[in-house]
C-alpha cells in the first residue's frame, strides 16, 4: 500500500485514538477527526507525548476534515456512527469506509449486545452513506493493546462488506499491523453476529483480567 492517509471520525475515543497510533507506527499518515478540532489536537498531543520516541503522522481535524481522507474508519460510540457519517456523507461517495463500533450495554455485572437499526452499526453506516463502500473490521482489538505501541496484537481481523475493493483496502491496512491476520469474514449481513460477540470478549476480559482477542486456527492463508 502506499501513502495513504486515514481519517478516523470519532477519533479521540479509546478504540479510535487506539488505532490511529497503530496505523500511525505503522508510518500511515492519520487524521483525528471530532465534533471538536480542539479535542483532536488535544488527542494528537497526548499520543505524540506518550511516543516521544516515535515519528507519528497524527493531523487533528474535526470529523468533516477526517471524512476526506483517502480511507475512512468510524470509530464514533455505537449511537452516533450513523449520525456521523450522515453529516459528512457526500465526502464519502466512491471511498472505502470501515465501521468498527459495537452496539453494546453493559446491564449490572455483564455486557449484554443491542440490534441496532437495520441489525448491525456497519449496516446503518451504509444505509447513511449510500455511496461509500462499507466494511466491518476491527471490532475485536482491544483498545488498550491497540494503545500499547510497545506491544505486538497476535489475533486475527474478521472483515465483512459488499464491495471488494473495501475488503482489500481493510486488509491492506491491517496487514501493516505487525501479527494481526485479515480473514474475508462474507458480506455485510455478517457484521451483526460479529459485533455481538465483542460482549463476550468484553466479558472474558473482565473476567480473567486480560485482554483477550481472536485467533481462529486451521486456516492458511495463501502465500503465508
Amino acid at each position: 500500500m502506499g501513502a495513504v492517509q486515514v481519517g478516523i471520525l470519532g477519533g479521540t475515543g479509546p478504540a479510535g485514538s487506539g488505532l490511529a497510533a497503530r496505523l500511525a507506527s505503522a508510518g500511515l499518515e492519520v487524521v483525528i477527526g471530532s465534533r471538536s478540532k480542539e479535542r483532536a489536537q488535544e488527542t494528537c498531543d497526548e499520543i505524540c507525548k506518550k511516543w516521544p520516541e516515535r515519528e507519528l503522522s497524527l493531523e487533528p481535524g474535526d470529523n468533516l476534515r477526517a471524512a476526506a481522507a483517502e480511507v475512512v474508519v468510524v470509530a464514533t460510540p455505537w449511537d452516533a456512527a450513523a449520525m456521523t457519517v450522515s453529516s459528512v456523507a457526500t465526502r464519502l461517495t466512491g471511498k472505502v469506509v470501515i465501521s468498527m463500533a459495537n452496539a453494546l450495554a453493559k446491564v449490572g455485572d455483564e455486557f449484554e449486545p443491542l440490534v441496532p437499526p437495520r441489525g448491525s452499526v456497519a449496516a446503518h453506516v451504509q444505509s447513511a452513506a449510500p455511496g461509500a463502500l462499507v466494511a466491518a473490521a476491527f471490532h475485536h482489538l482491544p483498545a488498550k493493546a491497540l494503545a500499547n505501541l510497545n506491544t505486538p496484537i497476535d489475533a486475527d481481523v474478521l472483515i465483512c462488506s459488499d464491495h471488494r475493493v473495501a475488503f482489500e483496502k481493510t486488509a491492506e491496512l491491517v496487514e501493516l499491523i505487525p501479527n494481526l491476520r485479515p480473514l474475508n469474514a462474507g458480506s455485510l449481513s455478517n457484521a451483526a453476529p460479529i459485533e455481538a460477540v465483542t460482549a463476550v470478549l468484553l466479558q472474558l476480559n473482565v473476567r480473567y483480567k486480560t485482554r483477550a482477542a481472536i485467533r481462529l486456527t486451521g486456516i492458511e492463508l495463501p502465500g503465508k
